[in-house]
């Protein structure tokens, strides 16, 4: 077929759709309390979606904006609503799980109904057993000591600039692969061929996928039909994928229910009251290496970043890392165990700061299957697209106060205790049902990398990088660029 013809089958359906959309914006109806946008606006502000919707949000009475079949909302009643009160009636949606199925195809991640819950019961009781934190635990002292800080040193003895956001990425996924299937890939470290090949193409399998929500559904898929342009590199990542964590699966299923091991995988396969199919091991096991890739990584490349320029909170963290060191006997420079970890309720804050100002997913989308009323007065039609702004909500005075923008963690301590927040206020790791299973795993791998790294090292942002850094918003809130950092060795026995 004639290339420049195959172009205009494409391009002249998106053209007429937008007339439509278009000429039925002009004249944008009142939807409740809820500001309304129209497709114009849109257009205009699509490359600067985040900000500009964040902007809306919080100049709107309700805190509820309307665009063209969409409701943004950051009104904790109207999120409690959707995540709990309401919540058979705002699952993901055909459209989230048709974009995400070539990568997550029936994990538990891109599932609805039954089938999610399901999975959501086994993964809820496993994640809640003594022997799967004691195999994060071993599994993150390993990787920190082996790894992680030996990275940092070469790079404090060289003095050059070390990418401290791809080194975390790097970091992260290696440990996240470990807890779901027990296999290290070995990112970090560089020396496993295997494992860079399944981590580049986990990469663009996840890039390709989510650039999907940003096309017409029909596009993408005569795109994946003919096989053109991204949908070919997804097929080829997804490919070396599937084979990969087919080959894991298989391996483990060798064994059989006696077979031993603490990570997710071994635990799925030794449920005595689960018939998982191998092909479901594989979406279960992809969907959890999806859920921890980027999100820890994220939180910490923002907490370095800010505290870089923030003794006083540097000094607290490691005031506090000495004196619960001092409680337990272990000297400095020693992994860290558990229940010291935990002991840290400075830290935890510094951390919940950090993820209250820039949440690694700032914005969650949801579907609407029958007409509904929000609590604020926003009406939603059937089919509608319904997201909540995390990233909106840190920014809001009616729930952190008049210093919001500040980041100040002893916002979150009350008498030297950590005091959590409502999660329909600081909907971080999601809400309701839905609620994130990993939250206690991710605070503690942040909390043992945050730790370890300032007991031991200066962070400082690179010369020529210490302006505000600029996001770069995809699935996950990434600094665009990077994050540049020199790394200077300091006095154990000094809290300076």
């Amino acid at each position: 077929m004639n290339p420049i013809f195959l172009l205009l089958i494409l391009l002249l359906p998106i053209f007429f759709s937008t007339i439509l959309l278009f000429q039925k914006a002009r004249k944008p109806p009142i939807n409740g309390g809820s500001t309304t946008v129209t497709f114009k606006d849109l257009l205009k502000n699509g490359h600067r979606f985040l900000d500009w919707t964040t902007e809306l949000l919080l100049s709107s009475p309700t805190h509820t904006i309307t665009i063209p079949s969409t409701i943004i909302t950051s009104n904790p009643s109207n999120i409690q609503h959707i995540l709990k009160t309401h919540f058979p009636n705002y699952p993901k949606g055909p459209s989230t799980i048709s974009a995400l199925h070539d990568l997550l195809a029936d994990g538990i991640f891109n599932a609805d109904g039954d089938h999610w819950t399901l999975q959501r019961k086994t993964a809820s009781h496993h994640f809640n057993t003594n022997s799967i934190r004691s195999f994060l635990t071993t599994t993150l002292q390993f990787q920190t000591t082996t790894h992680l800080l030996p990275i940092l040193s070469s790079a404090a003895v060289s003095g050059h600039a070390l990418d401290l956001q791809d080194t975390l990425e790097r970091f992260s996924f290696d440990n996240v692969c470990k807890l779901a299937f027990n296999v290290d890939p070995s990112l970090l470290a560089g020396n496993s061929v295997d494992g860079a090949r399944f981590a580049r193409a986990f990469e663009t399998a996840v890039a390709v996928s989510v650039s999907r929500f940003a096309q017409p559904r029909f596009v993408w898929r005569l795109r994946r039909l003919l096989n053109l342009g991204d949908e070919r590199k997804l097929k080829e990542a997804m490919k070396t994928v599937n084979e990969f964590a087919t080959r894991v699966v298989e391996e483990r299923m060798m064994k059989g229910k006696a077979g031993g091991g603490d990570d997710l995988l071994s635990k799925f396969i030794q449920d005595e009251n689960a018939n998982n199919s191998d092909q479901l091991l594989r979406d279960i096991i992809i969907s959890f290496v999806l859920a921890g890739r980027d999100t820890t990584s994220s939180a910490l490349t923002w907490f370095f970043w800010v505290v870089s320029s923030r003794p006083e909170i540097r000094r607290a963290i490691r005031d506090e890392v000495s004196s619960v060191r001092a409680k337990h006997g272990s000297e400095p420079g020693q992994a860290f165990k558990l229940e010291e970890l935990r002991e840290m309720e400075y830290l935890h804050a510094a951390l919940s700061e950090t993820l209250r100002l820039h949440p690694p997913v700032a914005l969650n989308p949801r579907a609407c299957l029958e007409d509904d009323t929000l609590p604020d007065g926003t009406r939603v039609k059937k089919g509608w697209s319904v997201m909540y702004s995390t990233y909106a909500m840190g920014r809001m005075k009616s729930i952190w106060g008049e210093d919001c923008m500040e980041f100040r963690p002893e916002r979150w301590v009350v008498e030297g205790v950590f005091q959590p927040r409502s999660p329909y206020e600081f909907p971080v790791f999601h809400a309701g049902p839905r609620m994130c299973l990993g939250k206690e795993m991710a605070y503690v791998q942040m909390k043992a990398v945050a730790a370890s790294v300032l007991e031991r090292f200066e962070v400082e942002v690179a010369p020529g990088a210490e302006k505000e850094r600029v996001h770069g918003f995809t699935i996950v809130l990434r600094m665009k660029g990077g994050l540049p950092v020199l790394i200077k060795n300091r006095d154990l026995s000094s809290s300076e």
